[in-house]
């Protein structure tokens, strides 16, 4: 069998076919285009499925956003994609083929792909966390996904870590992921230095070794840590991968990993830092992974 998995970013959709032991055999990537709305996005999923329609058995969807995953529904998407909450994907698509759908938040799909064939293979439990515009996360609980009550758990970036602190688009203050985000990082670089520089440029050697940039770089990881505290307080993980582009960054994990390990509680010296190992693969198989499940389970 070959799966049509679509992977829906801010930026890009990233979609093609997948074998069924997982092999990405064809790739392609086109421009999200999300300020035109969730309409436009919609008919871009069914065009991309209506090229595939006749050659593939089943449809795996990654998406950013709430996802009602039984129903295949957007149930909240911020403005990044306006207009995109209360989209009903499988419903789409089924009104115009005859195909099973699977649709999944794009952490929970990384965090799958991780589970099956990345750095979370051998765990029962582990969290995922993606550091990019926002701070994306999965929970990957007795060895299956955990949704919660209504398919909103894991978001880990709307964790309060500091009270009364920066204003969030999720319409609270002093959420991580206004602190520990990528975005953070740039935006606090540009304030003490104001250089307009992005997350690969901030680590190249004329930069990374400014002593301003490099004490706004330690201060942000202290607050990716301090968020990872909580976490580890809460679950107490065996493992906690963590991904998004700035983390292929070796100085940023090898110093989260010092700093969580020299907490001299059990829990802190036992949890794994690991690095996502699928990368920009990660929703495309998960997403495929979780396509393949329920055609099995028809």
């Amino acid at each position: 069998m070959n799966i049509l998995s679509i992977d829906i970013g801010g930026t890009a959709i990233k979609y093609g076919l997948v074998s069924d032991d997982f092999e990405i055999i064809e790739f392609h990537e086109i421009p999200t285009e999300a300020h035109l709305g969730g309409p436009h996005l919609m008919q871009k999923i069914l065009d991309i499925v209506g090229e595939y329609y006749g050659r593939i058995s089943c449809v795996g969807i990654s998406t950013a956003g709430q996802v009602n995953s039984k129903e295949g529904k957007i149930i909240f998407a911020n403005e990044n994609i306006p207009h995109y909450t209360g989209t009903e994907i499988v419903k789409n698509i089924n009104a115009k083929f005859d195909i099973p759908v699977s649709v999944e938040n794009d952490v929970n799909c990384a965090a799958t792909a991780e589970a099956k064939f990345g750095s979370g293979k051998g765990y029962s439990d582990f969290l995922c966390l993606t550091y990019g515009t926002g701070v994306g996360g999965a929970m990957w609980l007795n060895n299956e996904i955990y949704t919660g009550h209504d398919f909103s758990a894991g978001e880990f970036g709307h964790i309060v870590t500091h009270t009364g602190g920066v204003r969030c688009n999720c319409g609270n203050n002093g959420c991580y992921e206004m602190y520990a985000s990528t975005s953070a990082l740039v935006r606090k670089i540009k304030e003490e230095t104001g250089k307009d520089l992005n997350g690969r440029e901030i680590f190249e050697p004329q930069n990374f070794h400014n002593v301003t940039v490099k004490a706004v770089i330690d201060n942000w990881i202290d607050e990716i840590v301090g968020g990872l505290t909580t976490l580890i307080f809460i679950f107490n993980p065996g493992c906690i991968i963590l991904g998004g582009g700035i983390m292929n960054e070796d100085y940023i994990v090898t110093e989260i990993q010092n700093r969580i390990h020299s907490k001299e509680i059990h829990s802190f010296k036992n949890v794994e830092i690991k690095k996502a190992a699928m990368k920009n693969k990660a929703g495309m198989l998960g997403a495929a992974y979780l396509a393949k499940q329920k055609y099995n389970n028809k």
